[in-house]
């Protein structure tokens, strides 16, 4: 059936799409919250700091500034004149007031033993004339990412009352090894922003559908070997803590599309083993199974929501391949179409809270970014005119949607990257660039 080949293509993610070369904002949704106009001023620096020391204290601030400047809804980002004292001087609060900033951010960098560097954020409330999060850390060169993330976190927190985007991580898949017909791809691991890559998977074959547990523990993903004869898609398990990895399924035909259940004990994925897809609950430590689809028609790409109620997935029950819901604990009496629009979906993927679900659809020629209740109420588009996306993967928070979109630089090569988007549909732009086809993104916060 022409529908279930075409499904069984974006499972495997072996699609191409188009995509504009003009980088623009989508408004789809409208901002509810008033902005607060912030500034986070050049780094105070003590003389005794090398010249490599310097540098990573203005990367620093340039850290902090790019942190918030992610969310554009609640914060006004405006550059501070440089400092021309080498210590911090009394916040005149009048004066920032007249100039309309509720936030001022400041960073101290001081030497400190060996080659370390004593690190000091304060931020303070202008509107209150309080200080509302100062906090300082001893640190190397190469530690000043993790810290200033670490510490801008600590801010919005006080500002916001929940924890941000900036200390989470996007694990992804990139082709960047591939070597003429050998096509190779690996896992990748980067912040939030697309900086600090580590390569996770070195197996040289074809690495698909990553997914991490939620305490960052356990990465489940499926492999197809570039070994000579039959090559099976196998699903494996790999310890994030000592990098091993182990098959966790074997059996004939597709193991693939994991993803872990609430608790991390248990996974759901798609098995072919019975001749058709459907989707199963694994036991990762007994291997023991229990089909949770039961239908003739092909199930796959199961995502599950936070509190384990509710799954979402792929089915072309209608012909076609659309998105469906069900209490994975349940039985086929509960299932639900949600999706009615283009002629095909791909990869939903549920918001944190479990509210929403996002997908794409296949219309006018290109994959789109929707956005739907998880009772199927509500549809929202995300893109328009901005070529074709899929993939998509909501933040750790709810806020942002990180997703691939694909441009054709000519009849031989193509370039896809990893952008991110408000969850309205505003886009922020790419993470990724230069670092070969890059798909899959998962979001998550350990």
């Amino acid at each position: 059936m022409k529908s279930l080949m075409l499904m069984f293509a974006l499972f495997f993610q072996f699609s191409v799409f188009a995509q504009d070369d003009t980088l623009s904002v989508i408004a789809v949704g409208e901002a509810t919250i008033e902005k607060d106009k912030m500034v986070i001023q050049d780094a105070y620096t003590s003389g005794g700091l090398s010249a490599a020391q310097k540098n990573a204290a203005s990367e620093l601030v340039k850290l902090l500034r790019n942190d918030f400047s992610f969310y554009q809804k609640k914060f006004f980002l405006v550059e501070a004149a440089p400092n021309n004292t080498t210590f911090r001087q009394t916040t005149n609060y009048d004066y920032w007031n007249q100039k309309g900033v509720r936030f001022l951010g400041t960073a101290t960098v001081d030497k400190a033993a060996g080659d370390n560097m004593k690190v000091t954020v304060v931020f303070e409330d202008i509107k209150t004339k309080k200080q509302i999060y100062n906090n300082s850390a001893t640190t190397s060169i190469s530690g000043i990412r993790r810290i200033g993330h670490e510490m801008a976190n600590g801010v919005y927190k006080q500002v916001v009352g929940k924890n941000s985007i900036f200390t989470s991580k996007i694990v992804f898949v990139s082709d960047r090894n591939t070597r003429g017909r050998r096509t190779v791809k690996e896992i990748y691991m980067m912040d939030f922003d697309g900086k600090n890559v580590s390569q996770i998977t070195s197996h040289g074959g074809i690495v698909m559908s990553p997914s991490m547990s939620a305490d960052g523990r356990y990465l489940v993903y499926s492999l197809i070997t570039n070994a000579k004869g039959k090559r099976n898609n196998d699903l494996y398990l790999m310890d994030m803590r000592t990098k091993s990895a182990s098959i966790l399924s074997n059996k004939e035909g597709v193991n693939s599309g994991a993803v872990f259940l609430t608790g991390g004990k248990k996974i759901a994925l798609t098995l072919t083993v019975s001749g058709n897809a459907e989707i199963y609950e694994m036991d990762i430590d007994s291997k023991e199974l229990r089909k949770i689809t039961n239908h003739f028609a092909a199930d796959v790409d199961p995502s599950i929501s936070a509190d384990g109620t509710l799954m979402t997935f792929l089915s072309d029950r209608p012909g076609k391949a659309m998105i469906y819901t069900m209490d994975p604990r349940g039985t086929e009496s509960n299932v639900k179409r949600i999706s009615f629009v283009g002629q095909f979906n791909a990869t939903p993927r549920f918001s944190p809270d479990g509210k929403e679900i996002v997908f794409s659809s296949w219309l006018d020629n290109s994959f789109d970014l929707f956005r739907i209740s998880a009772d199927g109420q509500g549809l929202s588009r995300l893109t328009k005119d901005f070529g074709s996306n899929e993939d998509p993967t909501y933040s750790n928070d709810g806020e942002f949607i990180a997703f691939t979109s694909q441009r054709v630089l000519s009849r031989v090569k193509i370039d896809q990257n990893i952008y991110i988007m408000d969850r309205d549909g505003g886009i922020l732009g790419a993470i990724t660039s230069g670092f070969g086809n890059c798909i899959s993104p998962r979001w998550y916060n350990f």
